[in-house]
């Protein structure tokens, strides 16, 4: 039925209605002093690899969905290295994941400042496309060590009506899956463990794609 309203709308020389926004996503990478020269070229390498994967394609682009890439370490060291930009078509997320695979690194040699990241997302939001529903999707592989409590700061994103997921990458030691379940997830978010930073890509493929399938269906 809509496939063929749109036909005549077409036939009759008139613009098809625009597609609202279903949700401004925004992209929080990790890259403070724990995340190495290597490690950082498979956290990027694997936004890349994300973006490329088919149902992901099609969902950000079936939600016309918004997407911005934040680069986060210590206590005011927060940067918006891809700002706000709808998908609109196939080619937009493709242009996305190879600015994504060449991007340069922010910060070097700072520390973990969860709380700063989640209040400069929150800022960020305010230069977003009107969508139905505004998501943190933050990854790291570090418990917080400086700046603002991420428990105060999670509090205003939901007074917001900001959703914050996350991808705890684990490795020996210290549970950073368990450190983000309670302390910087939202109660409507959920955590997905990649274990290590060899199986950082396919984590992050499942975890944007269970997102947009959300916005999808």
């Amino acid at each position: 039925m809509r496939t063929k309203f749109l036909a005549c709308l077409i036939g009759l020389g008139l613009a098809a209605p625009a597609q609202a926004c279903t949700t401004a996503l925004l992209l929080a990478i990790d890259v403070s002093n724990s995340i190495d020269a290597g490690e950082y070229r498979i956290q990027a390498d694997g936004l890349a690899e994300a973006l490329l994967d088919p149902e992901v394609r099609e969902a950000l682009v079936a939600g016309n969905v918004a997407l911005s890439v934040m680069q986060w370490s210590g206590r005011g060291s927060q940067q918006i290295t891809f700002p706000w930009e709808k998908m609109l078509s196939d080619a937009d997320v493709i242009r996305w994941s190879e600015k994504a695979r060449t991007m340069p690194r922010a910060f070097i040699m700072s520390d973990t400042a969860v709380g700063d990241m989640i209040l400069s997302g929150i800022g960020h939001f305010r230069e977003a496309p009107d969508c139905d529903r505004q998501v943190i999707d933050v990854s790291g592989d570090g418990t917080d060590n400086a700046g603002t409590d991420p428990q105060g700061a999670r509090a205003r994103a939901e007074s917001a009506g900001i959703t914050i997921n996350a991808l705890a990458i684990e490795g020996m030691g210290v549970s950073i899956t368990t450190f983000f379940r309670r302390h910087v997830i939202t109660r409507d978010g959920f955590v997905m463990t990649s274990r290590g930073h060899q199986s950082y890509a396919e984590t992050l493929k499942r975890k944007i794609r269970r997102e947009v399938s959300q916005i999808m269906f």
